[in-house]
Parts: structure tokens; sequence; C-alpha cells
């Protein structure tokens, strides 16, 4: 039986459709992230298990058990948020076996449990102190930690990473992708952060419109998207758009996708494609190139080395087993 069923469910706010018949299963020990643009309804959903926001369609499941009449305090879930929504008078200590003081934990339990989820978060030289003596990442820790002390049945991650720095977001992530394996925790994550989903999620559902659009391992969605919004969306850079008489194919297909990983460097005689350059922008590993072929933007990926200027020639060629065809709707038809 999955942990977490989410079934055919509708959220609305007025005229505004945050949540459309959506549906999804999160299995036992499963992370699975929730990605998508802004109003997607990704955030909602998560709301909605937590108890934060009323249900007006379809049902909400957790190891059986429907959430419907459940109050918040007796779901078995617990949330990390965006903001941390620390205690700001409290010791770290104290924040992090607040919520068991509450269920009446014997004291020597608690200390315990405290010392045990510290440790494992290395934030046990912080206890004494206060969130305001602390940086955004010490902050996450005890909030992540908050959530970990409870042992939930599932846990739900709002964009926890969002307001950190580039590197520690990365650290950060890190250490979730760790405490995930090592704990064996149930997670449900929303993100807006496509490389984040990519890293953490066992699978990913992508959502535009209150609506998943599709849900898989991350390998599978960026090797085979269903259409041109999932292709888009995830990939960075994203996926190149192209119709077929571009590439001198003659395909049923209103649309090519190819990924800039698979358009290669070529020379003159050889090229499918040749135009000229717009923009470099240089990773350190390698760097991308964006080029101009008969009014069709594209990006390549070329070694960091290998230097183009603006306004330079640049002939490719495309794997052609590497092809994505899209119909006039956007809906995909087969690759290669």
């Amino acid at each position: 039986m999955p942990q977490l069923q989410f079934s055919q469910v509708t959220k609305q706010y007025g005229e505004v459709v945050a949540l459309d018949r959506v549906s999804f299963e999160l299995q036992d020990g499963e992370l699975l992230v929730l990605v998508g643009p802004s109003g997607c309804g990704k955030s909602t959903a998560l709301r909605l298990i937590a108890g934060l926001e009323p249900l007006q369609a379809g049902t909400i499941t957790i190891d059986g058990v429907e959430l419907t009449d459940l109050p918040p305090k007796d779901r078995d879930i617990a949330m990390v948020f965006q903001n941390y929504a620390l205690y700001p008078h409290m010791t770290v200590q104290q924040n992090l076996g607040f919520a068991l003081k509450m269920q009446k934990t014997p004291t020597a339990e608690i200390a315990s449990r405290v010392q045990e989820t510290a440790m494992a978060l290395e934030i046990a030289s912080l206890l004494d102190r206060k969130p305001g003596q602390l940086s955004g990442g010490q902050k996450q820790r005890v909030a992540v930690g908050r959530a970990m002390i409870r042992n939930p049945a599932v846990f739900l991650f709002d964009e926890p990473l969002s307001n950190l720095d580039a590197k520690l977001r990365v650290t950060l992530r890190d250490e979730l992708a760790r405490l995930h394996q090592s704990l064996n925790a149930t997670i449900l994550y929303v993100t807006h952060d496509q490389v984040e989903a990519l890293t953490l999620g066992d699978r990913i559902a992508v959502m535009k419109d209150g609506q998943i659009q599709q849900i898989g391992t991350p390998q599978h969605i960026y090797n085979e998207p269903v259409n041109t919004f999932v292709a888009t969306f995830i990939g960075n850079p994203a996926m190149n758009l192209i119709p077929p008489d571009l590439l001198k194919l003659s395909l049923e297909a209103n649309r090519v996708g190819i990924r800039p990983e698979h358009l290669e460097l070529s020379s003159p005689d050889k090229a499918t494609l040749t135009g000229k350059v717009l923009a470099r922008m240089n990773t350190g590993a390698d760097s991308f190139v964006t080029a101009e072929f008969q009014g069709h933007t594209l990006t390549t990926r070329t070694p960091a080395d290998l230097i183009f200027n603006v306004g330079e020639t640049i002939h490719l060629t495309c794997q052609h087993d590497k092809l994505h065809l899209f119909d006039a709707d956007g809906v995909r038809i087969t690759q290669g």
C-alpha cells in the first residue's frame, strides 16, 4: 500500500483553479518531488496534506487513513517551511524538542532524541543558541531536525532551500539526499528548481496550471518528456525546439526537440546547420553556445576551452537517434 495517496483532488480559490483532479502516490521510503513554475499548484498540494487548507474534492490518505476530517495535529506528518518557522525566543534545543514536549514525551527521552538528531545534522554545538544567532544554513538544519525528531509517516518539504545562497543550497541538497537514504524517510518535496528535482527525487512530478504533466524517474522524464512543456522545463539549458525542415528532415511532426549535448560541432562540408553565434555561457567544465540558424535559435554544449565569439560562424550536426518529435499540440509522438 502507498504511504500517501492523493486522489482526484481539486482546489479552487474563487475562479482560480489551483489543482484540477490531481492524483499521485507516494511510496514508503520514497522521495517524490513536485516541481513546476510559480502558481502551478505544488505548494497547494502540500498545504492540503498538512491540513492548512480545506479539501474541496477528492481524497487524501496516509497509510489508508483518510485525512479530510483530521485536524493538522492528528495527521502523522511533519512539514519544513521555506521560512524555517522557528520559535525565536527558544534555543535550538527547545525548538527541536518542542513537538515532543507537546506530546508529553518523558524529559529524558526528549533530551536523548534531541542529542541524537543534533548529532545527525551536525548542529550539536548550536543547541544553546537562539535562531537569531544562526546562519541561514544552520536555521534550515534546525527546521529539518524539528521535523525529523518526530519520526512522522510523511515529511513535507516546501521549497526549503530557496532562501539560501547557491553554494549552501548545493551543500544542504546533498545533506538532504544523505538523510533520506539513512532514515529511509518518506518525503514529498516541493520546489521550482528543476536541478533540485533531478538531484533529489526518486521520482518527479512535473506540474503546470494545476495539473501533473508527467511523473516518473528523473532520467525517464529527461530522456522521454511527454510534451514540449516538460521538454523545455526539465533541463538546463532547455531542450531546443525547431521545425523538422531546419534539419532537412521529412517527418510527420510539428516540432523536433534536441538537447544541447546532442548537437555536435562539425566541419562545413558535413554540417546540418550553419549559423551565427549570439552568445556564449562558460560554466567552467563546459560552454553553452547559442546561435541563430535561419531565424531559429539553438543552444549547443561545447568544450570550455573552445572560444566562439559573437557573430562568428558555427557549424553543427545532430545525433539523429536523440531527436524528440512533437505534434501540433506539443504532445510527444516518438523518439528518434
